[in-house]
């Protein structure tokens, strides 16, 4: 049963409120209503596009970070809490995909996991000590994979992390970061 005009906005509203990185794809489905349909009735909420409220979102958190400039990381952070967990997101666009094919090139998802590491831990520095990394499934253009890092080990000079990532509900890629770190207050 498709909703009245009003009563879907309200609950366009309140699902972007639950998850504010839901697509228009994925509310056009939720809803039964065309793509066009949506954007119209973010436009009427004043709700921005994907893009700009993840943006949003991720300079918000980009002032917890202190071993890598926001700009330097591979994704945009959605979620930290710092040296336990951390989220983000990255669009796969035009220039990180094979031509031939229309898969993400590996080290894409490998830059995402490494930098999501060195920004949720909280050190002066970090750097990469070693990693083992598996790619599950092709990543194709214009899917969006939301990594997960999880702090497992954090010990005297260096944090293991573990990072999972996924397209939608299939995971694509996980690994494992021994992560070296030094602050100036610790020498």
């Amino acid at each position: 049963m498709k909703l009245k005009k009003q009563a879907r906005r309200d609950a366009i509203k309140e699902q972007l409120q639950q998850n504010p990185f839901m697509t228009d794809n994925e509310l056009s489905d939720m809803f039964s209503v065309s793509i066009q349909t949506i954007r119209l009735d973010r436009t009427y909420l004043k709700i921005p596009e994907l893009r700009k409220r993840i943006k949003s979102v991720a300079e918000h958190n980009y002032k917890h970070i202190r071993a890598i400039e926001g700009n330097e990381i591979i994704s945009d952070l959605i979620r930290v809490e710092p040296n336990v967990t951390a989220e983000s997101l990255i669009y796969i666009t035009e220039d990180s995909v094979f031509t031939r094919n229309d898969i993400a090139r590996g080290h894409i998802l490998f830059a995402q996991a490494n930098s999501l590491c060195v920004a949720l831990i909280q050190k002066n520095m970090v750097l990469t000590r070693d990693s083992q990394v598996s790619f599950l499934r092709q990543v194709k253009l214009h899917d969006t994979v939301h990594a997960f890092a999880q702090v497992t080990d954090f010990g005297k000079k260096y944090i293991t992390v573990a990072v999972s990532s996924y397209v939608k509900d299939k995971c694509v890629f996980k690994g494992t970061f021994k992560m070296y770190y030094y602050s100036e207050e610790e020498s």
